[in-house]
């Protein structure tokens, strides 16, 4: 679900970037036109080509310059407003035929094969079915009525809710498109209409929109389990106890907010309130979902699905929860299918694309590059992480986070694994063995960073493609800052203190 904001024509640039787009599309029509007619009429065998011989003219290019040719053109093109799920498997392709040559095509296959055969790609799109089902059957609104009513009583408390009403939101959808349009569409009109200050009405939003990228059934975490080879389910563990961090920050921090200055967030009227028995007796409408979503994680948790077997629970149990709030039809059925069938393709084309890009990249000699260039600066373990963070922060400004994952992750998790955290300023240490996991959950608070981060994170847009036409793309930029500085404190407190991250891993896994 998502709400955009159409020009009412295109700028100079962009009609410039398509038609350069077109003429370069145009000449390498041209080019496979003439090698068919080459092969096909003058030279079966390949060994000669006629007019362009452009197989191998980047062989003997080195992996400095390389790196800079092949993430500067992924660059270029992205800002051209060309698709990451074609352009990484378009230029992944490219450079495997200019760096060698048509036979060097034959390891396309033998990145994407082990991709199609993982059993855990499947949960993404019962998972995204899941989500949709339950957005359709109208669960989103209820959930939020019964925590406003609950909440609204006290001053900052719609805030609050929304981000208590984000956090559940979080458990039920895995990721955050729907959940910041969704919440900005509810909840972002009751606070305005209470006179919420605008910071504190669309930062929460903001923050606990983005929790959909760290609490399970994260998609996000799934993707990144599959990468880094790494278990789903310790990785939603270990995810629990910082999400809900986080969520508790921000809750904290609207509440104090608000009780030194109620002007910032009025409490509802008196009249509007429930009364404790009507509050308990909204508490049925939440009971089907809830117990639904501890199902889900429960068996995942438990061991005793899977997290493909626990998705196909969750997506049969999200069409039986809606048949029993009277809102399935075979209409909603379709919409969700159809939803579920576009993002899942988007997913599987990027991931396809990018391990063809980065996998050959790194056959190329691209990991130990990276590896010695970062060991090389002189800096600690901790130091080298810092760099890391920082950088993905900035490719989360302009890419989005499949890409971000699928591009950053399989160069970066081997270099953390390689080095040792013996702790910061006498703190513990983090165990060798949970390393990968450590620096997973600590990507995933990242990507929330980069969400929200100025000036092109993503859920920035998303909001304001559904907020009134008043409030201006500075004050979403402006109500974002002191959420981030929240987020931040959060990454430093998981990395200063690993526990956090390892306890229930490592209590429920051994």
């Amino acid at each position: 679900m998502t709400a955009t904001t159409q020009p009412a024509g295109r700028s100079a640039v962009g009609k410039l970037a398509t038609w350069l787009m077109i003429l370069l599309a145009a000449a390498m029509s041209f080019v496979v036109v003439v090698e068919i007619i080459n092969i096909a009429f003058y030279d079966p065998w390949g060994d000669e080509k006629f007019l362009f011989r452009t197989a191998g003219i980047l062989s003997n290019v080195g992996i400095a310059d390389l790196t800079w040719i092949m993430f500067g053109s992924l660059l270029i093109v992205l800002m051209l407003g060309l698709p990451l799920a074609f352009v990484t498997g378009g230029l992944g392709v490219v450079f495997i035929y200019l760096i060698g040559d048509q036979f060097m095509l034959n390891i396309i296959p033998s990145r994407i094969f082990p991709m199609m055969t993982n059993p855990d790609l499947a949960a993404i799109p019962l998972f995204i079915f899941m989500a949709a089902m339950l957005e359709r059957a109208g669960l989103i609104e209820e959930m939020f009525d019964v925590v406003y009513k609950w909440m609204g009583g006290l001053n900052g408390g719609l805030a609050a809710a929304t981000i208590l009403a984000s956090t559940i939101l979080a458990a039920m959808v895995g990721v955050i498109g729907a959940a910041v349009v969704t919440m900005g569409m509810i909840a972002l009109p009751a606070m305005l209409k209470r006179n919420y200050d605008h910071q504190i009405a669309l930062g929460s939003i903001l923050a606990g929109g983005t929790l959909g990228i760290l609490i399970p059934p994260s998609i996000l975490a799934i993707l990144y389990a599959v990468v880094a080879q790494q278990s789903v389910g310790e990785l939603y563990l270990g995810a629990i106890v910082p999400g809900l961090l986080l969520s508790g920050m921000y809750i904290a921090y609207v509440l104090i907010r608000s009780a030194r200055n109620p002007a910032m967030g009025p409490a509802i009227a008196p009249e509007e309130r429930a009364s404790f028995k009507e509050k308990l007796l909204m508490l049925r409408n939440l009971l089907a979902p809830l117990l639904l979503v501890m199902l889900v994680l429960g068996l995942l948790f438990a061991g005793i699905a899977t997290p493909v077997e626990a998705a196909g629970i969750g997506s049969f149990g999200a069409i039986v929860v809606a048949a029993m709030h009277g809102r399935f039809s075979l209409k909603m059925l379709k919409d969700a299918s159809v939803t579920t069938a576009k993002a899942a393709a988007m997913v599987l084309w990027i991931i396809f694309g990018a391990s063809i890009f980065v996998g050959f990249y790194i056959l190329q000699g691209g990991q130990t590059f990276i590896t010695d260039t970062l060991l090389g600066t002189g800096l600690s373990s901790y130091g080298i992480l810092f760099l890391m963070m920082v950088l993905l922060v900035i490719l989360g400004m302009f890419l989005d986070w499949v890409g971000i994952l699928l591009l950053a992750v399989p160069i970066f998790v081997p270099i953390v694994k390689s080095l040792t955290f013996d702790g910061l300023f006498g703190l513990p240490p983090v165990p060798g063995d949970k390393v990968a996991l450590w620096f997973g959950v600590l990507y995933l608070v990242n990507m929330q960073m980069s969400f929200i981060s100025p000036p092109f994170g993503y859920a920035l847009f998303y909001l304001r493609g559904v907020c009134p036409p008043e409030i201006s793309m500075a004050t979403i930029f402006r109500s974002s800052l002191i959420f981030l500085l929240l987020q931040a404190v959060g990454l430093l407190l998981c990395i200063l203190i690993p526990g956090l991250v390892t306890f229930l891993p490592s209590l429920v896994y051994g």
